[in-house]
């Protein structure tokens, strides 16, 4: 029996082998570094996922740790944290990651953050591949301080809908 592909795999799997067929380098893909299995580890919480809903039909998970993988999300792609918290974002797969806020999705009054140290949103695309990528088994951290809502992005997989959002209490 086949399996239908569901339009994006389509798209993704075309966009992919077409550039892969003609010699161009896939932004973000990279080989693993150690020459290890491959396996996957599944980063630890410092507290357990608690999921909650805001009534928007979208569940936050309360944890302070995002894995990174290899079918380009962030997992959970929503987290609830409280104000003073520091998430770690760890690269659980073999494709390197960016850690990257939408500087207009931020709230008001906080501090603009991005793997690599970047000041603005701006600042972090143009400076990637070369600063900002989290590599296989790598990790990333941030203290959220202000209260409110932030939506982030992975700069090499935004398109494919790698994006996550954190809610600080």
């Amino acid at each position: 029996m086949t399996r239908n592909q569901s339009r994006r795999e389509l798209l993704r799997g075309i966009g992919l082998a077409g550039a892969v067929s003609i010699g161009l380098p896939v932004a973000g893909c990279s080989a693993p570094s150690d020459g290890g299995d491959g396996g996957e580890s599944t980063p630890t919480a410092t507290s357990s996922p608690t999921p909650s809903s805001d009534g928007d039909g979208e569940e936050w998970v309360q944890t302070s740790t995002v894995a990174m993988t290899d079918e380009l999300t962030f997992e959970p792609a929503r987290i609830q944290v409280s104000s003073g918290t520091t998430v770690t974002w760890e690269n659980v797969g073999t494709i390197g990651h960016t850690v990257t806020a939408y500087e207009e999705e931020i709230p008001s009054g906080a501090t603009f953050f991005a793997s690599g140290g970047f000041d603005s949103e701006q600042a972090a695309r143009d400076g990637y591949p070369e600063k900002g990528n989290i590599a296989e088994g790598e990790t990333y951290e941030y203290t959220f301080e202000a209260t409110g809502q932030y939506k982030y992005f992975c700069i090499p997989h935004e398109l494919n809908g790698m994006i996550g959002y954190v809610k600080v209490v």
